[in-house]
Formats: C-alpha cells, structure tokens, sequence
C-alpha cells in the first residue's frame, strides 16, 4: 500500500519566553497562514545547543498557530535563543 504524504520545510525566526525551572512548557507562535494545517504532524529544529533545554512536541494548534512545548531540566529558568528554527511539516 503506498503512502502519499507531503513534506515541507519552513525557516521561521522563533523568539520564545522563559522557561521556568523544573517544568515542560507549551508556547504559542503565530505563523503565516497557509504554512500549516491542524492535523499535520511538526518536528522543530532548534539549530543550537542549550544545556537543559529541549523541545519535547510540536502541534498546529489553529492554522496559523504553531505551538511548541519546551523542557527546562535544570533548577535555573532558561530563556531559549532567539533564531531561525526549521519546522519539518508532514501532512498526511
């Protein structure tokens, strides 16, 4: 059975908040619409290393609303560098 699925690759310059000590948290960022659609499946990459920080999960939370949720595991808030992020959008 074949899939037919579509993939694509949008550069986009993210400036995320604080994340807390010791927590997951999900931030919101507004995106072009036509970029993505609620139901695709979203992998971030954060192009830099942050010891402590990762991101844990990516949804399309309303067409031009992406919502990234990231893991601060050190004891110190953790403020995620402000850079392009390749966001890898595969629509089934």
């Amino acid at each position: 059975m074949a899939l037919d699925r579509q993939y694509f690759v949008h550069p986009l310059a993210l400036a995320p908040a604080q994340v807390a000590a010791n927590t997951c948290a999900e931030q919101d960022f507004t995106v072009a619409a036509g970029l993505m659609a609620v139901g695709d499946a979203i992998v971030v990459t954060k192009p830099t290393a942050q010891a402590g920080l990762g991101i844990v999960g990516a949804r399309v939370k309303a067409s031009t609303t992406l919502s990234i949720t990231y893991v601060n595991a050190t004891g110190s808030p953790i403020t995620p560098t402000t850079e392009t992020n390749l966001v890898t959008v595969i629509r089934p």
